[in-house]
Formats: C-alpha cells, structure tokens, sequence
C-alpha cells in the first residue's frame, strides 16, 4: 500500500513539475514577445517637433492583395485583361476620361501628403539606391528618349520609381488596376496617395501623435548585440481630422492585424500590420478617439 502512495506521489509531482515547467515556458514567450516603442519614438520625435507620438509601428505596414469590397469586381473582370494590362482599356475600367488630367490629379493628394517631398532634390534623395522601374525595350536600332516631363513630375516620377521611358498615366493606371481590392480605386485620393508611398516603399511603419497619421521609412530594429544607425524619415503625413474611422479586426493568421482606414474624401485603403499583440494594442490605444469596429478582446 505505501509502495503504491510512493508510486502516486512521484506521479503527482511529475505532473505538477511539467504544469509549473509549462507555465514557466509560457511566462517566458510572453516576455519574449512583450515589446516596447521607446527605441523608436525617441528616433522619430526629433522630426515631428511639437507633436505628442503616441505609438510608432515596429513592422512594415502592407497593402493586402484582396479587399472583400472589390470581390464583386474581380468577378467582371476579363483575365486576358488582367495579363494584358492595355492602358486604354485600363482607363476606362478606372473611369480616368482625360489621362493627362488625371496624372495632375494624382499630384494633388501627393502634394498634400508629402509636402516639400515633391522638390526635385529631395525627391532625388528619397529615390538614391533603388533600381529604377523598366520600361519595355525600344525596337531594334531605335533610339531611347525619355518622355518630355515638367519638374514636379520629374520628382514624382522619381520619388515612386516610375520608368521615364513610359507615359506616367499609363503606369499609374497599372498601379491602380493592381490594386483595386486593397483601396477605393483612386489614385487621386488620400487612400491612393498613401498607397503610392506603400506600393514604392519597404519598412514603413505607421506613426500616430495628437495631430497626424506619419508613414515612416525607417526599418526594422536590429539585434540587441548590434548598433542602432536606423535614420527614419517622414514619407507621408495626413491631419487626424481628416481620419473619418479605422475600422480594425483579428487577422486570419498569426500575428497579422488588417485595418481599414477611411478619409474624409471618401476614400480608404486596407492595410496589414504584421505585428504582436503588444504592437497592435498600443496603435488602437493610440486611435481610440477616432470610431470604427475594434477586435474583441
């Protein structure tokens, strides 16, 4: 009898041994993955001089391939069209009746967003170090002329690494078709310029302070052993006012958390912040004035 107390005694605290060894392992991912943004907005506060930084993104934000508002589309949509990609056709898709208008158009939202980005020199700055867009390869024996284009468009041009070689409408309207489950469809929004600077730029976190939505080219935080010489740059910028809703939900995988922001101009963009819980709660605390659904706890 007292061999068989023995024998259930070992039992018991070998089970009691595991449940505090698994506690103890989970204790331990918790802390692995319980993260903090000071690094980053003592980084960014020099570049936003008088503004409270609520919350700086620790991952790239990215615009998802599909949107459920554009499945009804996708279902109109010809597939030889989609491969084929005819501007012209593309124009008409996207309701763009004067191309050339439409380009001016675009540069208004840019304009707005980026503000003195748009000067050619820094512009140029931005765009140093990554390969330019290619353009199609003229005939054989033909000589290769860029298109004829004003300074500002030079600058946007360059700032979003579009081909010279190519009418800038044409590219445009590609970026819009590509897009088109992910935003409302107009590149001539605040939606679509924000896209513009997600769809040319890696490693842009969201900012939030008392006053402004901040899209930051920064990277990522290095390892611990390894010296921080992370540079961040404010890339675009858009009034807090001007942020009708985000609408922000669970992710279907792990660690992915989509939101959907909606302008004041009707337009709006859904994006995926591939980040931890941590990440996300403090981004929602930081937007918990604007309405729009939150996930359940």
């Amino acid at each position: 009898m007292s061999e068989g107390r023995s024998r259930l005694g070992r039992l018991t605290d070998a089970v009691l041994g595991g449940a505090r060894a698994a506690r103890e392992k989970a204790r331990e991912l918790r802390d692995e993955f319980r993260t903090t943004d000071e690094p980053e907005r003592a980084l960014v506060a020099p570049l936003l001089p008088g503004e409270e930084i609520r919350y700086v993104g620790l991952a790239p934000v990215r615009a998802p391939e599909n949107h459920r508002a554009g499945s009804q589309l996708a279902d109109r949509v010809n597939a030889e069209l989609a491969e084929a990609l005819d501007p012209r056709a593309l124009f008409g898709l996207l309701n763009i009746v004067n191309p050339v208008a439409w380009v001016d158009a675009v540069l208004t939202p840019v304009r707005i967003a980026a503000g003195a980005l748009l000067l050619p020199g820094k512009a140029a700055v931005l765009a140093a170090g990554t390969p330019e867009a290619a353009g199609p390869e003229p005939a054989p024996g033909a000589p290769r002329e860029p298109l004829p284009l004003t300074d500002e468009q030079e600058a946007f041009r360059a700032l979003f690494r579009l081909s010279r070689y190519r009418p800038l409408a044409d590219q445009l309207a590609e970026i819009a078709y590509r897009r088109r489950y992910v935003f409302s469809g107009d590149l001539a929004t605040l939606a679509g310029s924000l896209l513009l600077f997600l769809e040319r730029y890696t490693g842009t976190p969201l900012a939030v302070t008392d006053t402004h939505l901040h899209l930051l080219r920064m990277g990522r935080r290095p390892d611990p052993d390894r010296e921080d010489r992370r540079r961040p740059q404010v890339l675009w910028s858009v009034p807090r006012q001007r942020v009708v809703r985000i609408e922000s939900e669970h992710g279907a995988r792990l660690m992915q958390f989509p939101s959907t922001i909606v302008f004041d101009d009707g337009s709006w963009i859904r994006i995926v912040n591939p980040a931890t819980r941590d990440d996300q709660a403090r981004f929602l605390a930081a937007v918990r004035e604007l309405p729009g659904a939150r996930p359940a706890a």
